[in-house]
């Protein structure tokens, strides 16, 4: 229902106002009516509130008043501060004839205050049956969970429903008739993951809490939730020292008696706490692990000896827990890890786990993503269900990959209570969050080192996937390329990985994500990767920063026919080479005879020839472009051969760059190193794009052989590593 803004300031404190309040409060039927009559406003709302006269005649259960209140223009949409109308109050009261009074002038069923409660839901905690009925007759939606303001939100705040609102507050004739004629579902859980069962234990007295929450458990509720500190139903009745209730609970079939709450105390460990000897001896009897502590030292505490004798005849130890010097290797998830190794927590084969928000890494489409210790080992825990096909495609392509690459380390798996867990190397970062930590770094006309190492690693790992592993990875993107504590790049995330069957469309999908992932890193992340996906190739290519990084998507985006190896092939693109690497192979080329000696038909000559619809490029008129003072003192070099004297053609810049580098680094020339330093830096930053075009003008050619080999010093490493 909309409600209208009534209050003006002037008026706020106007003397009659405030009366009407008063006299609408004390049920002065007269004294309202004059009031209204001498021009009091009957929407008046007070400051601490924002009570109206409306409010507080629904609060007051007075029908007659409010019949007389909107006869004068009383606003039935009003709300208070808290957002409450006349409605919802008329719910907390639980008085139908209102409710239905306030539906027929516009209120919703559903409509609620500032912290999400509807009429439905006060009612429910109010124990107002009738209002609950017939409020659920009018349509009111029984499993509504409550939505705060945003910032509550935030705070995992909200979701409650009428049920929890009963079952908190011990209205157990309302929580039958929830369950039993309205479909309340009891294993609905609220923002924080509590369901009903929780708030009843959390919240209500001794007296009744019991009675409620066997209610609960005899239609279904889930015994293995977590409330407040992590503490699930069994740790809440064993603290509060309910036995009957233990006792139901233990006879639940999936009750997890070893789960811990975040402190990492078990029930068994909370009953001894708390020297509840019957509460210890039934736990141990059904089955609870004494190893969740020195027990034994605690009973002895309590001055409990004969807790303490049963529980040593149960296998409990007596003797402190060795102090262990133990750092993690993770600094960013450091201080959870600690916290994780500490407590105790049951042990699913060789996996120690705890599903739990402080151990979050990240949420997944299943199961979510979590630290753990596999074999002692700190691990990344991604959780599937069991019969999930995702997860076996993980593990299948897991397990072909060998360790000591540039995919994600795979250590185990295991399987319980219908739960797969895959333990992985754990990360530090996504390339995401890695690229913002960079992102300010300027590499314009500077040798982008950060950018090339991250591909590099990125396309060696694809490499990998592609020949060695036989899978193609069809969900590339940055979330799914991690960075370790040593800074090493990991591609993870094989779930949607197919085991390739020779079709060329599961690589070219590769290929192309990969094309869009180079310009993401070049581009520091600024152009989001989602926004990079809905381009069309074209114009993820016209995006590029230069020839060099837009040559290199282009060939990604048109791999031709060999798909399969083309990947591997481009391992050895300029993009991967150093400018120290760049400057030696321009050199290299320089020292070909026929470019020396100038024969302009040598097909390396021809090769190296521009054609005539070629566009313009930096190197064009290069003489004019170099030191004079340089260019001057190399062309003395051939005064005897005027002939050879340097022309504005790639050939004779080729043959100047190796020239220079053989007398630059001379004693006797020290004033031109002075004045050009370092001429790898001097050449790439003069012809930015000479490395390229020579590149593609001979990489077809057996002048190929002048050309780094990153791809085959890598896969020679590979092999290497594979011989053992």
């Amino acid at each position: 229902m909309a409600s209208r803004s009534h209050n003006n300031p002037e008026d706020r404190h106007t003397p009659s106002n405030h009366l009407l309040i008063k006299a609408v409060k004390e049920e002065n039927r007269e004294l309202v009516q004059q009031l209204l009559e001498e021009g009091a406003d009957v929407n008046f709302q007070e400051e601490t509130g924002g009570w109206s006269p409306l409010h507080n005649a629904v609060q007051n259960d007075s029908e007659d008043m409010v019949s007389l209140l909107l006869r004068y223009g009383a606003d039935p949409g009003l709300r208070k501060r808290n957002g409450a109308t006349p409605f919802i109050i008329a719910g907390i009261v639980g008085n139908v004839r209102l409710l239905q009074l306030f539906l027929s002038e516009g209120a919703g069923v559903d409509e609620h205050d500032r912290h999400g409660f509807t009429a439905f839901m006060e009612a429910a905690a109010y124990g107002r049956v009738g209002a609950l009925r017939f409020l659920h007759d009018s349509g009111a939606q029984v499993n509504l969970g409550r939505q705060p303001l945003e910032e509550q939100k935030q705070l995992r705040k909200g979701g409650a429903t009428a049920l929890m609102d009963a079952a908190e507050n011990g209205q157990i004739e309302v929580l039958r008739i929830l369950l039993e004629e309205m479909g309340a579902d009891v294993n609905i859980r609220d923002n924080m993951g509590r369901n009903a069962l929780i708030h009843a234990l959390v919240n209500l007295e001794p007296s009744n809490e019991v009675a409620i929450s066997c209610l609960l458990l005899d239609h279904g509720a889930e015994v293995n939730v977590r409330g407040e500190k992590g503490k699930t139903p069994l740790i809440l009745a064993v603290e509060k020292g309910h036995l009957d209730l233990v006792q139901k609970l233990l006879e639940q079939e999936d009750i997890e008696i070893n789960d811990t709450d975040r402190e990492g105390k078990t029930a068994l460990r909370w009953a001894v706490e708390c020297n509840q000897t019957k509460i210890a001896q039934l736990l141990c009897d059904k089955g609870a692990s004494t190893d969740c502590g020195n027990l034994v030292r605690l009973a002895r505490h309590n001055y409990n000896h004969p807790l303490a004798k049963f529980l040593l005849q149960r296998g409990a130890r007596d003797d402190p827990a060795p102090a262990e010097d133990w750092e993690p290797q993770s600094s960013h998830w450091g201080a959870a890890l600690r916290h994780l190794r500490r407590i105790y927590r049951p042990v699913i084969g060789r996996l120690k786990i705890f599903i739990d928000e402080e151990y979050k890494i990240a949420d997944t489409s299943e199961g979510g993503v979590y630290l753990g210790f596999y074999e002692e080992q700190e691990v990344a825990v991604k959780r599937f269900s069991e019969d999930s096909s995702r997860g076996q495609k993980e593990v299948s392509c897991l397990q072909s990959i060998r360790a000591n690459s540039n995919l994600v380390t795979f250590y185990g798996s295991e399987s319980h209570k219908g739960c797969l867990y895959v333990c992985l190397s754990l990360c530090e970062q996504t390339l995401e969050e890695h690229l913002a930590k960079h992102k300010g770094e300027a590499v314009d006309n500077e040798e982008d080192v950060f950018a090339r190492n991250i591909l590099l690693s990125v396309f060696r790992a694809l490499v990998e996937l592609h020949l060695s592993c036989g899978y193609s990875h069809q969900d590339l993107q940055p979330q799914n390329i991690l960075i370790d504590s040593k800074n090493a790049v990991r591609l993870a995330d094989f779930d949607n990985s197919i085991k390739w069957a020779g079709e060329p469309g599961q690589i070219t999908s590769d290929l192309e994500a990969l094309g869009r992932l180079v310009l993401y890193v070049v581009k520091r992340g600024d152009i989001p990767f989602e926004t990079l996906k809905m381009q069309s190739n074209e114009e993820v290519i016209q995006l590029s920063p230069n020839e060099e990084i837009q040559n290199l998507i282009q060939h990604l985006f048109c791999p031709g026919e060999n798909v399969k190896n083309h990947l591997s092939d481009l391992l050895d693109h300029p993009f991967f080479w150093s400018w120290e690497s760049r400057y030696r192979t321009l050199r290299n080329v320089g020292n070909e005879s026929d470019i020396k000696a100038r024969k302009p038909q040598s097909s390396i000559l021809q090769l190296l020839q521009a054609g005539p619809t070629e566009p313009s490029r930096s190197f064009d008129q290069w003489i004019c472009q170099i030191d004079m003072l340089v260019m001057n003192k190399m062309n003395t070099f051939y005064k005897m051969k005027p002939h050879l004297k340097y022309k504005d053609t790639v050939g004779d810049l080729l043959r100047f760059i190796r020239h220079l580098g053989e007398h630059i680094d001379e004693e006797k020339n020290e004033w031109m190193k002075l004045r050009i330093q370092d001429p790898s830096q001097y050449f790439q930053k003069k012809f930015p794009d000479l490395i390229i075009y020579v590149y593609m003008k001979l990489r077809n050619t057996d002048y190929a052989k002048h050309f780094p080999k990153t791809h085959t010093a890598h896969m020679s490493r590979c092999d290497g590593g594979n011989s053992g």
